[in-house]
């Protein structure tokens, strides 16, 4: 009997020592929703490790497919720059990003990082000329958020970081506190309903004319903003959405198209990671119903 007792309590340590280890176990920031599903997403299209992360844990390394994150672009500038809750696309001549992706687990939708702590600030990691608060004052202009302060609440550095002009653009009031505002909380609900979604949005310039700019250092004020949505619970389905960058009423259902027709409007290519079976049927339609 205290062969058997011994052999027990030696079984019971084991098993504690397995879970510390399992990094699933420790609040990897990608847990929820982040399983990989044999055939879902195609390893071929890493560059240079850009659509993959490491997490690591005490014992070993894992690397998470970053299937938020768009194709590199060949037609303008970009600066990669990652942060902590999400990913930036820089371009140095509009001093505004391309776009802004994140994959936005429920966890990550709760937290005690408060937005009224932090001020906006230039980003020291892209080269001047840079947005700073000057250009926004009097612009008539939102110092608006592409990853939103409201998915960063998860972690200080996160709140912090979404506060940088990196992650912002002159975007009108109304826009702001109403329709974009309502999409954001949107997909803060999609995220906990579907355990994750993968994010990507950003500015449209429709290149009529001579483009709108504010401040001193001539940031790009964009004609409107793009948002795709991506979920990959079960079936996977994805939505995309254009806002013009305008006040007034501007509907969420009136907003919906296609991540086919962001991608021919922005010349960019979401979800790249997908396979490409998957990628050409989520992206080829569009359904609020569905969600």
């Amino acid at each position: 009997m205290r062969i058997k007792a011994l052999y027990v309590g030696l079984l019971g340590l084991l098993v504690s020592l397995m879970a510390c280890n399992n990094p699933r176990q420790q609040g990897d920031s990608r847990e929820s929703g982040d399983e990989q599903v044999t055939g879902f997403f195609d390893p071929s299209v890493s560059q240079d490790g850009m659509n993959t992360k490491e997490t690591s844990s005490n014992t070993s390394t894992t690397k998470v497919t970053m299937m938020e994150l768009p194709a590199p672009l060949k037609d303008r500038p970009e600066q990669i720059l990652k942060r902590t809750g999400f990913t930036i696309s820089y371009n140095k001549a509009r001093r505004v990003p391309n776009w802004v992706a994140w994959h936005l687990t429920k966890s990550h939708t709760y937290g005690s990082a408060k937005r009224n702590s932090e001020i906006f600030l230039p980003d020291d990691d892209v080269p001047s000329p840079r947005a700073t608060d000057n250009d926004y004052y009097n612009s008539r202009y939102d110092r608006g958020h592409l990853c939103p302060a409201g998915d960063n609440k998860w972690s200080n550095d996160a709140m912090r970081e979404s506060f940088l002009f990196t992650n912002t653009c002159p975007q009108n009031h109304g826009l702001n506190k109403d329709a974009w505002n309502d999409l954001e909380i949107q997909c803060r609900q999609w995220a906990r309903e579907y355990g994750a979604v993968d994010i990507v949005c950003g500015p449209i310039f429709y290149g009529r004319g001579e483009q709108k700019t504010i401040g001193r250092n001539k940031v790009w004020v964009p004609d409107a903003f793009f948002k795709v949505v991506l979920c990959r619970k079960g079936t996977p389905k994805a939505l995309g959405f254009i806002y013009q960058n305008r006040g007034g009423s501007q509907r969420m259902s009136d907003c919906v198209c296609t991540v086919d027709e962001v991608e021919d409007l922005t010349g960019m290519d979401f979800f790249p990671s997908l396979a490409d079976h998957i990628e050409d049927k989520v992206e080829a339609f569009a359904r609020l119903a569905d969600w």
